[in-house]
């Protein structure tokens, strides 16, 4: 929601708060907001003794560090770091030593892209920026423990991004192999298929093609049933969860083999989860570059709808089905060959009738299906379950009872067998770049792969002029000759270094373990801080990464714990995932020219300012447009507050009805909590206008009262201005460090609502609810009682409707 400032928040014309008025004119924004800051450094007041905080209150409030490709920070990058701030400030106020760092995500094509078009080194430039960047966060007031900051790009910290890879490399983890890798023709590079958004790639739109080549690559398909399960524990947004269950993709189905004809020792195996469908097939589709096209008719060329020349023999009747080649069909899933069934297959379908192949139908639509048999239900094909037919002695089954008898018969034939594949592809990690951690790998043909010992990390990136990539599979670290030839460390015979670096990716999927251990010099990470400080009580992110950093972050802390390096098996248990905001119609980046930086604003009308103004004009986990008209109303409010706390206590009758003024405690508190700033700032502003209005009748003693609690609940979001006020007002230094303030159960009652739970239709608790509470704020108060918990037993509800304020159904 969104909620209009009123015109009664301009300055008063009355003649009685003139003087306020010139109260506010007082008000320098600029001198106010070094002066905290300087005193906050000085003082210390966010960083936090990681060798002594106590794990019962501590509270790790991470964001994702920002990675310092362009000149700096824009809008959106505030949005997200102020709402992430004002959640730990509220922490802290509500008790809890919090924990709040910040680094630099330095190394990588983002930042190197950059360089490559402005003309500057990568390592001139990242200085520069980062050095930017570091202004940058300062300037807007949030409460960084720059005691704990790195950047990815520095060797103290590569060096143990190496050491990582080690660990990695020495459980089977990390392997080097030939596949069939994504490339960027634009990038120069191999991509992880993570890094495509369609078949582009994510950092600079250029349409990806495929090549072999040897490549490292992370080994997390082997945790693809662990990331699955431990979605289930997290505190996660239900988009995070759903699209990491997509992306991993569990499919459960069979394994048939195909015998190669003419060559009965060998078969090509094929993955389907529609058995059923086995007696439609009529051909098997291989990607270009399958290793199956060497054994094939030379003469044909590996172009999609080329048969191979190569013939092989149906399971159950014998006759041959042609190999064809197929620009669909993915290497890396499942065998890499996959059944054509273009009868039950929209994709199958429209490659058949391309390619003049037959069409077997197979499976008929149900009695009462609304479908004709041939007539298209998808692409021409009858996709969905049926009754089988053409299927010899399975015909007359439906198709889920045959799948299962099918699937029985193969097994017990030789033919074919269970099997469970993934969506998902090991993670790529070879980059044919310049910036980036060289991987800690010798290549030594006496010895073959030979890992750098750990105490000769870090492997130096080394220093070159020409940081272009060459585009020919190789980095060009490879053009090093001092770089690449040294001697092997295991036998001393000649050999040379690996010349790709690791992706980004890498860099980041550890960086949390790393803050409280920043100063470490000898370790990745001091084992009985991380056991103290982690694993991280939230973490502020974005959505784009749900299918990259945040499943490599799980893969890698995964495997960390089976390594018996980390007590702990996921790195961040709740997550929260912060819009974006805006411009013209598009995300805010430099490509698209809709960067608004924040330096203009904090200039103008200050950091406090424009921190309400972004958690005021959108919702934080939604985001918005982003706009400046709301400023003015913004800074009359700001005006308004200052007015309040600089005035004269008046001298009023007394036994104003205080109500609203818990009623806002209670309101802002909840809405944070649950990340809800912008009606929290709405909530601020009511008060502020009620207080106003109120102040003429108020006894002294009743307006300091007020004026405290305004000055506190001000402070999470406008934290310099919070500061002077609180300092104005006699409070001691500092307004972060004070208790947040309580409120009258009584005086709320009214904001809360009594919600009937039904778990299957059936009423099985009454539980309270603010009034204003939306689907998941219900949801999850269900959840906490027992009684719903009872008769949901450990499954999630599969369906959840609400009335708001009435009742709450949910199905099990």
């Amino acid at each position: 929601m969104s909620t209009r400032i009123h015109d009664q928040d301009e300055p008063s014309d009355d003649p009685q708060t003139s003087a306020l008025d010139d109260a506010y004119d007082a008000y320098d924004h600029a001198a106010i907001e070094a002066k905290w800051q300087a005193r906050w450094e000085a003082e210390g007041t966010y960083l936090v003794d990681v060798d002594r905080a106590d794990p019962a209150t501590k509270f790790f409030n991470a964001v994702e560090f920002p990675y310092p490709s362009a000149e700096g920070l824009h809008v959106g990058n505030v949005f997200k770091y102020s709402g992430a701030d004002v959640f730990g400030r509220y922490q802290r106020m509500a008790g809890r030593d919090v924990f709040q760092p910040i680094g630099f995500d330095s190394f990588g094509i983002h930042t190197e892209n950059y360089a490559l078009r402005v003309g500057e080194h990568p390592r001139a430039l990242t200085e520069r920026t980062i050095g930017n960047f570091r202004r940058q966060l300062h300037r807007i007031g949030a409460g960084w423990d720059w005691s704990h900051e790195f950047a990815t790009s520095d060797p103290s910290y590569y060096r143990w991004t190496q050491w990582v890879f080690l660990q990695l490399y020495r459980a089977g983890l990390a392997v080097r192999e030939d596949a069939e890798v994504v490339w960027c023709p634009s990038c120069r590079t191999v991509l992880a298929f993570e890094q495509l958004e369609g078949d582009r790639c994510e950092r600079c739109g250029t349409e990806a093609t495929r090549r072999f080549m040897k490549q490292w690559q992370l080994r997390i398909t082997a945790y693809a049933d662990q990331l699955l399960a431990g979605l289930d524990d997290l505190d996660w947004p239900d988009i995070s969860k759903r699209l990491q269950r997509d992306w991993i993709g569990r499919s459960e189905g069979v394994e048939v083999d195909f015998a190669i004809a003419g060559r009965p020792r060998d078969v090509l195996s094929a993955f389907t989860t529609r058995v059923d469908t086995l007696f439609g097939v009529t051909f098997l589709a291989v990607p270009p570059g399958h290793p199956i096209i060497e054994r094939a008719d030379r003469d044909a060329p590996p172009q999609a709808g080329t048969r191979t020349g190569v013939e092989v023999l149906h399971p159950t009747t014998g006759e041959r089905i042609p190999v064809v080649i197929a620009d669909y069909v993915v290497a890396s899933y499942g065998t890499g060959a996959i059944m054509g069934v273009p009868a039950h297959d929209a994709r199958d379908h429209e490659f058949a009738v391309e390619a003049d192949l037959p069409i077997a139908t197979v499976v008929l639509p149900a009695v009462g299906a609304d479908a004709e048999v041939g007539t298209a239900v998808t692409g021409g094909a009858w996709t969905d379950d049926g009754v089988l037919t053409g299927s010899g002695e399975f015909d007359g089954l439906d198709s889920a009872t045959a799948r299962d008898a099918i699937a029985d018969w193969l097994a017990s034939r030789g033919l074919g067998r269970r099997a469970v594949r993934y969506r998902l592809h090991d993670w790529l990690i070879s980059r044919q770049r310049y910036w980036g951690p060289p991987i800690p790998i010798v290549h030594c043909d006496a010895c073959g792969e030979v890992p750098v010992p750990e105490e000769d990390l870090p492997v130096l990136l080394p220093e070159v002029e020409d940081f272009h990539p060459a585009g020919t599979g190789e980095s060009p670290l490879a053009s090093v000759e001092s770089f690449v030839n040294i001697s092997c460390p295991s036998c001393g015979g000649a050999a040379r270094r690996e010349t790709d670096v690791s992706d980004t990716f890498l860099d980041s999927a550890w960086y949390l373990l790393r803050y409280p251990s920043s100063d470490v010099a000898d370790a990745a990470w001091d084992p009985e801080r991380t056991g103290r400080m982690l694993p991280v009580d939230q973490y502020a992110g974005g959505s784009e990464h749900i299918r990259r950093h945040h499943l490599y972050a799980r893969f890698v802390t995964r495997a960390l714990h089976d390594l018996g390096l980390v007590s702990f098996a996921e790195p961040f248990p709740r997550l929260r995932l912060g819009g974006l905001l805006t411009m013209s119609g598009a995300k805010m980046s430099k490509s698209r020219g809709n960067v608004v930086t924040p330096d203009e604003f904090i200039d103008r009308v200050g950091a406090d300012v424009l921190r309400l103004h972004l958690l005021f004009c959108a919702p934080w986990e939604e985001g918005g447009a982003f706009s400046s008209d709301g400023l003015p109303g913004i800074e009359r409010f700001v005006r308004r507050a200052w007015r309040l706390v600089t005035a004269p206590d008046p001298d009023g009758p007394g036994g104003v009805d205080a109500r609203p003024l818990h009623r806002a405690i209670a309101r802002v508190g909840r809405d944070v909590e649950r990340m809800k700033f912008n009606t929290a700032v709405a909530a601020l502003m009511e008060v502020v206008r009620w207080a106003s209005s109120e102040r003429a009748v108020m006894t002294g003693p009743e307006w300091r009262e007020t004026t405290r609690t305004i000055a506190l609940l001000l402070a999470p979001f406008a934290p310099h201005v919070a500061e002077e006020m609180w300092e104005r007002l006699g409070g001691p230094f500092s307004v972060h460090r004070q208790p947040w303030p309580s409120f009258d159960p009584d005086a709320v009652h009214e904001d809360m609502a009594t919600i009937a739970v039904q778990v299957d239709g059936r009423v099985r608790d009454r539980i309270q609810v603010a009034a204003d509470a939306d689907r998941d704020d219900a949801l999850s108060a269900a959840l906490r009682s027992d009684r719903v918990r009872r008769h949901l037993g450990d499954a999630e509800p599969r369906q959840v409707v609400y009335v708001p304020g009435r009742i709450l159904n949910l199905v099990s």
